[in-house]
């Protein structure tokens, strides 16, 4: 018997767990299971893994362990063996972001759009520019029913009226040609007058709110132009958007940096205010900014995720479940092999627009003439796009041997060229980050599924 398939084995909380990689199987192991997979998945010789476990646990144990390891790889669900995936992009455009200020009512220290200009002038997306983005996801889907439009910035809500009328004109476009547009907007949530917050809700448009947890952490990072601080006026418009729309359709997305390690806490100040739906990201900064995460802060962060896997247990337990975006994990996403090992789909089913009509391949490379792919007046220039077709999933040589690469797809591509300059080479702090949100995502999985077995 041969066990050649990746699995990722790890523990966490008192639990033993494996990861088949291949066909996303999680399995929760006891003492001997554990130690058999873990040795088969390191490479050693079956007879060599039968006999520790035989010295360990005794020989009747050990070979039903690996009786049942067997039966496990024959239905395809630990050592299951990789598959060949066609990666080819089928040239559909999916969702846009819709740049609709190249402003910001607000100047974040770590803000990647250099407080919302994008590196240039200043400005709005005038109507007509949104209208010919709406027609140009439109003709550029193709025969997909369903797409998106992201309003972006800077602070996309400084053009109110615009996207007001940019909605209107998407959704009769969108009927004509008997398709399904779903707006999503995010914002800063400084500004929101009764209009704003009656619209959004009343639209069912879903929303991502920015908020940084503690006041301290927030009041340093997101300061008003003149300096002073948000975190009160933010935090009220927040919950009144919240309330507005029954708790549902929204995320609650901070951010965070080395002054603020600890940033499980700042989850927690979220949730006592109310909210269930939250998404904590950290900031990804030139290693020389005083802001910046460092390879030295990784064995602190790591355990600051588990601790925060524990405590979300610990809520859910309670009836009082929190939705974590990065632990939010799809082990069930069928045999669509292609849509597990693909990526985010920037610059090739994803595209931003600035409020000139530039097109680029996601709104973090907006700004960069390097990346211009086009306008929304002339169509895209193909080259581009399918340099970023090519590194758009986990098939990239540095993701080969990652059991976290289907639930990534190989990275973010502004943040490989931020860091390295090479997009075939994934940002490697993000990449271990993400790794340790993968295995608290699964643990949290392993908790639910023996809490249904009773």
């Amino acid at each position: 018997m041969c066990f050649m398939g990746m699995v990722h084995t790890f523990e966490m909380h008192g639990l033993k767990l494996a990861l088949d990689v291949e066909s996303g199987a999680l399995h929760v192991l006891d003492g001997p299971g554990f130690l058999a997979v873990e040795k088969l998945a390191q490479g050693l010789a079956v007879d060599d893994v039968q006999k520790e476990a035989a010295s360990e646990f005794g020989e009747e144990t050990a070979r039903q362990v690996m009786a049942e390891i067997c039966e496990l790889q024959e239905k395809g669900l630990l050592f299951s063996e990789p598959r060949e995936v066609d990666l080819s992009s089928d040239g559909v455009v999916k969702a846009l972001c819709l740049h609709l200020a190249h402003d910001c009512n607000l100047r974040c220290k770590y803000c990647f759009a250099g407080e919302g200009h994008y590196g240039g002038n200043r400005g709005l997306m005038p109507l007509e520019t949104a209208k010919k983005a709406v027609d140009f996801l439109l003709e550029k889907s193709k025969g997909r029913k369903h797409v998106e439009i992201d309003f972006f910035g800077g602070e996309p809500l400084l053009n109110f009226q615009v996207l007001k009328d940019t909605v209107e004109y998407g959704k009769a476009r969108a009927q004509e040609m008997g398709k399904v547009l779903k707006f999503t907007v995010t914002t800063n949530a400084l500004r929101m007058p009764g209009e704003v917050l009656e619209y959004l809700n009343r639209e069912g448009m879903s929303i991502v709110l920015s908020l940084d947890g503690r006041e301290e952490v927030h009041d340093r990072m997101r300061v008003l132009p003149g300096g002073g601080k948000s975190w009160q006026r933010v935090l009220e418009n927040c919950k009144a958007v919240v309330k507005g729309r029954g708790g549902d359709n929204y995320y609650l997305r901070g951010t965070y940096t080395r002054h603020n390690l600890d940033f499980s806490k700042d989850i927690d100040v979220m949730i006592e205010e109310g909210f269930d739906r939250i998404s904590l990201e950290p900031a990804v900064l030139s290693p020389e900014a005083a802001e910046a995460l460092q390879s030295e802060d990784v064995p602190v962060l790591e355990k600051e995720y588990e601790k925060l896997a524990q405590k979300l247990w610990q809520r859910e337990e309670q009836g009082e479940k929190v939705f974590f975006f990065h632990f939010e994990l799809d082990l069930h996403q069928g045999p669509c092999a292609k849509k597990r090992a693909q990526g985010c789909g920037a610059g090739a089913a994803y595209l931003a627009v600035t409020p000139e009509g530039s097109l680029y391949p996601c709104h973090q490379f907006a700004g960069d003439e390097d990346f211009c792919c086009g306008h929304v007046d002339s169509g895209v220039k193909d080259g581009l796009l399918t340099r970023f077709a090519a590194v758009d999933s986990a098939n990239k040589e540095a993701c080969r041997d990652c059991f976290a690469r289907f639930f990534c797809g190989g990275g973010c591509h502004a943040a490989a060229w931020s860091m390295n300059q090479d997009m075939e080479k994934p940002y490697e702090l993000g990449c271990t980050l993400h790794r340790k949100r993968v295995e608290c995502g699964l643990y949290l999985q392993a908790k639910r599924m023996l809490a249904s077995i009773g």
